[in-house]
């Protein structure tokens, strides 16, 4: 994952007022697999930021993604 990745979150935050299926983009990477990701609403203002683990996230995808005999994603324009 890096930075602008579309992500979501797949855990539940109350801490930080975030639930488990909400969208977000990462905006810095502090080490491998350390990243803050920002949550924002269809107004475009920041309801959430959170430094989060890789573990934590899955990566969106606005294209097929197959995946190959080796086991590894492969992106298909379609």
């Amino acid at each position: 994952m890096e930075i602008l990745d579309v992500v979501a979150l797949m855990t539940n935050l109350p801490q930080e007022n975030l639930c488990r299926g909400q969208v977000g983009t990462i905006v810095e990477v502090y080490e491998p697999g350390v990243f803050e990701v920002e949550f924002v609403d269809l107004q475009g203002k920041t309801y959430g930021l959170a430094t989060l683990h890789e573990e934590q996230l899955i990566k969106l995808y606005y294209q097929r993604v197959l995946t190959s005999p080796t086991n590894q994603n492969v992106m298909v324009s379609s």
